[in-house]
């Protein structure tokens, strides 16, 4: 069940938004302080991968960002609503824009995006389907120690 979740219109200035959101939640989760600027940059760079997205192929559905708490984890899922292929993709993955065709400025950003996305995250996921994408990434929580 989601923490919290953001869904927010395809505009380049509520990536910001979602960033510190992302922080602030994962600081509550228990997130290591040393990895937080890790996520907001992961969570930057998968927010603005999907509104290039939805930009560039003329969608006005929002941009979904879940944030899910767990025991010993912490996960984001961004997600867009670009149609793909209906098969699951992995990193470096299929673009959902290039249709099998020749590669366009596009896509080799989708492809850089997603780089930096996993050199940021070691736990990541990118699944596709033909009602949208999404991008799941996870980091390790230390639980909160309680005062007697």
């Amino acid at each position: 069940m989601p923490t919290v979740e953001l869904r927010f219109s395809a505009q380049p200035e509520h990536v910001r938004t979602a960033r510190l959101v992302a922080a602030a939640v994962a600081r509550r989760a228990g997130v290591d302080e040393a990895v937080l600027d890790e996520v907001r940059l992961a969570v930057g760079e998968a927010c603005s991968r999907a509104v290039g997205l939805h930009r560039s192929h003329d969608i006005t559905a929002p941009v979904t960002v879940v944030l899910i708490e767990e025991e010993k984890a912490f996960s984001i899922e961004v997600g867009d609503a670009v149609p793909g292929p209906g098969d699951n993709t992995s990193l470096p993955g299929r673009f959902r824009g290039a249709g099998g065709g020749p590669e366009t400025d596009a896509d080799s950003e989708d492809e850089m995006g997603l780089a930096v996305i996993s050199g940021l995250v070691d736990d990541v996921e990118v699944r596709s389907a033909t009602d949208g994408g999404v991008i799941r990434m996870s980091w390790p929580t230390t639980p909160a120690v309680v005062a007697p």
